[in-house]
């Protein structure tokens, strides 16, 4: 194994050990879904691009295939992951509640 190879791959196991921290040391769900859907891709990327190195041409086309689904899959489901959250626990962890719902003309009248 090339050393160049080793050291990426290594660089993305210590992101991927960094994102299992926060998820243990974090307090909020919010903060720990954060961490998992931001670090987790990037340790993935990093870790690929390594192995891409050691395997060459073929071994690489694999990884980009794995990683441009994580890429365009993951987000997205820590997204829906946040609004279930949202919807299921209360929370005064939000500063700005932008998914609140907003009063409706007749409930500002008075009227209904």
């Amino acid at each position: 194994m090339t050393t160049l190879a080793s050291l990426v791959m290594l660089g993305g196991g210590l992101i991927a050990l960094l994102a299992g921290t926060g998820l243990l040391r974090f307090s909020s769900t919010y903060a720990r879904f954060h961490a998992a859907g931001k670090a987790s891709p990037v340790a993935f990327l990093v870790a690929a691009i390594g192995a891409g190195i050691e395997l060459g041409v073929s071994g690489a086309a694999s990884l980009a295939v794995a990683s441009a689904a994580m890429v365009l899959t993951l987000p997205l489901g820590v997204h829906l992951l946040f609004r279930a959250v949202y919807r299921t626990t209360p929370t005064d962890q939000l500063i700005v509640n932008e998914l609140a719902k907003s009063p409706s003309p007749a409930d500002e009248d008075g009227s209904s």
